[in-house]
């Protein structure tokens, strides 16, 4: 008799790399939740906020909650009103002509990628994304049973490698996965890449004689700096799926909202909004709650505090520099991407962690070498954590081999 307990499928999501290191860091994080309170350690890892929300965003949700008619918490699937709110905003970002037909609203990012996944690939395609990544592409893909295909990106610039990219395009390659702004480099792909990368898919389609989809994650794309243009791929390449979540622009990310849109003028949006739906009915009801629908024709009007943000950008850019450190200011995001300054990556985030800093290592991004500071703390937190970040530095500077001791965190994710 077989006594295997849980399925195949969640054995190979809970293997999968990112996985395993995600989610045991998650753990760590929780377990020593309480003395880090005490200790009064500096968080710069999640995209959590670290200050009181909007006011008008509580009062958006409370209006929303107040019953209008007897229906008004019966099942939801996409409200219209929602679409057209969302479609509107997303028109002043990426002016396409966009209406709500061409949306369909989820919960938040990650479902929209999922439903996006699902609706065009089958189990044994190929999932093209470029290294580093969201770290839960790879687990969506494998959910989803498809074939993950990773792809370094250029460094220093973090840019696509387009022939890399090409290489790696197959026969069973149904997707292509862009995210920019990108998290976790901060880097915006100009228009002359997105070009780029459209010729290629378009040929590469057209040689291996079926369609290749291009998801484009922009959960971002609002949050730029310095005036730098966004352009979404959905601009240069039709076939498009588009992922939007507002738990970035909004800083809440514990409320689940996003949408998935596919351009005006697509001759399959109909067919392909049809399979969105049903995937989203099929997999557990994914669509946003009813109070977080009915919010979001206001919650469209509001934004985290873009320019405080790029302030703190450049606060943290500049005194890292000064420092020592090789750090590309992003444009956009709110994450920093420095190099570690020693190879082992992992190893010094644990010296930093032991001088009370929390960050990311790029491991959990699969490309060692680097860290990730995120910008949602507070401008007090990164004042208090400068003379730690040049404590760590100058540790691993004069540690006779050049490596700082590892923590558990390389070992117990």
């Amino acid at each position: 008799m077989d006594e295997q307990v849980t399925s195949r499928r969640s054995a190979r999501i809970q293997a999968a790399a990112p996985f395993r290191m995600l989610f045991g860091f998650l753990r760590r994080r929780a377990a020593q939740e309480d003395a880090r309170r005490e200790a009064g350690v500096l968080d710069f890892t999640f995209g959590d906020p670290h200050e009181m929300q909007l006011p008008a965003y509580v009062e958006a949700l409370r209006e929303a909650a107040m019953p209008l008619d007897d229906q008004w918490f019966a099942y939801k699937q996409s409200e219209p009103a929602a679409q057209e709110a969302a479609a509107a905003s997303l028109e002043r970002v990426v002016p396409l002509g966009w209406t709500g037909a061409n949306l369909r609203m989820t919960t938040g990012g990650f479902g929209a990628i999922t439903v996006a996944m699902k609706a065009v690939a089958d189990p044994g395609d190929e999932v093209v994304y470029s290294l580093p990544p969201w770290f839960l592409y790879e687990i969506l893909a494998i959910e989803a049973g498809l074939v993950p295909v990773k792809v370094p990106a250029l460094q220093p610039s973090f840019d696509l490698d387009l022939d890399a990219i090409a290489a790696a395009i197959t026969a069973r390659t149904r997707i292509v996965v862009v995210n920019t702004p990108n998290n976790p480099s901060g880097r915006i792909y100009p228009p002359a890449t997105l070009s780029a990368l459209s010729s290629l898919l378009e040929q590469a389609s057209v040689r291996h004689g079926r369609r290749i989809w291009l998801v484009s994650d922009e959960p971002y794309n609002r949050i730029v700096f310095d005036g730098v243009d966004f352009h979404s791929p959905a601009q240069f390449y039709p076939w498009t799926m588009l992922c939007y979540s507002y738990g970035k622009t909004l800083l809440a990310p514990g409320q689940r909202l996003g949408y998935l849109a596919v351009p005006p003028g697509l001759p399959e949006t109909e067919e392909l909004m049809d399979a969105v739906n049903s995937l989203q009915i099929a997999g557990g009801w994914l669509f946003p709650n009813a109070v977080m629908q009915y919010a979001v024709p206001q919650l469209e009007e509001l934004s985290i505090d873009v320019p405080a943000l790029q302030a703190k950008r450049d606060r943290l850019v500049s005194a890292l520099r000064e420092m020592g450190y090789e750090v590309t200011s992003p444009e956009g995001t709110f994450y920093l991407w420095p190099r570690s300054p020693i190879p082992d990556d992992e190893a010094f985030v644990a010296e930093l962690e032991r001088r009370g800093v929390l960050v990311m290592p790029g491991a959990l991004f699969e490309t060692p070498g680097w860290f990730r500071i995120c910008l949602t703390a507070t401008a007090e937190s990164i004042e208090a954590a400068l003379p730690h970040f040049a404590a760590a530095l100058k540790a691993v500077r004069t540690e006779p081999s050049g490596q700082a001791e590892r923590s558990p965190l390389g070992t117990s994710l």
